[in-house]
């Protein structure tokens, strides 16, 4: 008989649909999902998607510290870490963007970079997943910031002697053969910024470039002072040479003491090498003079290309006051 069948399981109701409760779905239906998060963090939203592009490109633009860009042209630099971000920074070095991971601990580093972005201006505020940033600093700890550090514009080096002579001038620059520390560079660029130098001079290979360390090393001086490159050192400082100034390398085995030196208070490149290495041959063979720093203390058999380029940017603004 219809409905009265022993079969076990056997459906005898007409009614659809749970008959004991829903398992609280239908509340938890009702409870909501909280504020409307922003656009850039809204899945498939057309600014979370320009947010994912921006970052891709900043991904492949990111350089290698080892290399330099050329004037007009080359690759951005990430910084990356909270102390490392909020310290480029406050230092002044320049950035086009930072970029902040979605739904970050907003501790008191995040607040401050987030403040001093905010105070310089032209800084864009860009918020990524942690995914999109993992991929555009290869995996290093990030710690939920980023900043992208644009190419620096390097001078010629015809531009560093040009500059001078048109202020009436005898031109005071140094250029750095082998020097692959950037804090290296930034120290020098300090020093000419400290004694009246006109700029200097780096090769384009296997040499430091004015990176996010070297901008910070300079405190702030390279934003006044030029870096320019040179295709090749060699013909650079012949280049100078026939303009008139005279070429001087810093050797342990110089001929003269750098105190003896009546050049430097006329035009004059200084060519300061690695500490390790110092000059290399065809440099060296270039210049005009190998002078020696007299360091009658004896304990250190060289000093670091900041050290050095300063000790003679003094003797050479001591000569020109």
């Amino acid at each position: 008989m219809a409905g009265n069948s022993a079969r076990r399981n056997r459906r005898t109701s007409n009614k659809k649909g749970a008959q004991v409760g829903s398992g609280g779905q239908r509340r938890r239906g009702l409870e909501g999902k909280g504020p409307t998060p922003p656009a850039e963090m809204r899945k498939g939203h057309a600014k979370q998607r320009v947010a994912q592009a921006q970052a891709r490109r900043a991904q492949g633009r990111k350089t290698d510290p080892r290399r330099g860009a050329g004037k007009g042209k080359g690759s951005s630099e990430l910084v990356v870490g909270r102390n490392s971000v909020f310290e480029a920074l406050r230092d002044g070095v320049p950035a086009t963007t930072l970029y902040v991971q979605q739904f970050i601990d907003n501790d008191e580093r995040v607040r401050d970079a987030l403040r001093l972005a905010s105070e310089r201006g032209g800084i864009h505020l860009m918020e990524a997943p942690r995914p999109e940033l993992d991929r555009m600093t290869n995996g290093l700890s990030h710690q939920g910031l980023v900043l992208q550090v644009p190419p620096y514009a390097y001078a010629h080096p015809e531009d560093l002697t040009t500059a001078a002579f048109d202020d009436g001038e005898d031109p005071l620059i140094v250029a750095l053969d082998g020097v692959t520390d950037p804090r290296n560079l930034g120290a020098v660029v300090r020093s000419v910024a400290a004694f009246g130098g006109h700029g200097v001079v780096v090769p384009e290979r296997r040499a430091a470039g004015m990176t996010a360390g070297a901008w910070k090393t300079s405190a702030g001086t390279a934003a006044r002072t030029p870096v320019a490159r040179a295709t090749n050192l060699t013909r650079a400082l012949e280049a100078y040479q026939k303009a008139g100034l005279t070429v001087v390398g810093l050797a342990a085995d110089g001929d003269t003491d750098v105190t003896e030196l009546d050049v430097l208070d006329g035009p004059v490149v200084v060519v300061v090498g690695s500490e390790g290495k110092g000059l290399s041959r065809l440099v060296g063979e270039t210049c005009d003079l190998r002078v020696r720093i007299p360091m009658p203390g004896g304990d250190a058999e060289s000093l670091n290309a900041g050290v050095a380029a300063g000790v003679v940017l003094y003797e050479a603004a001591r000569r020109r006051a």
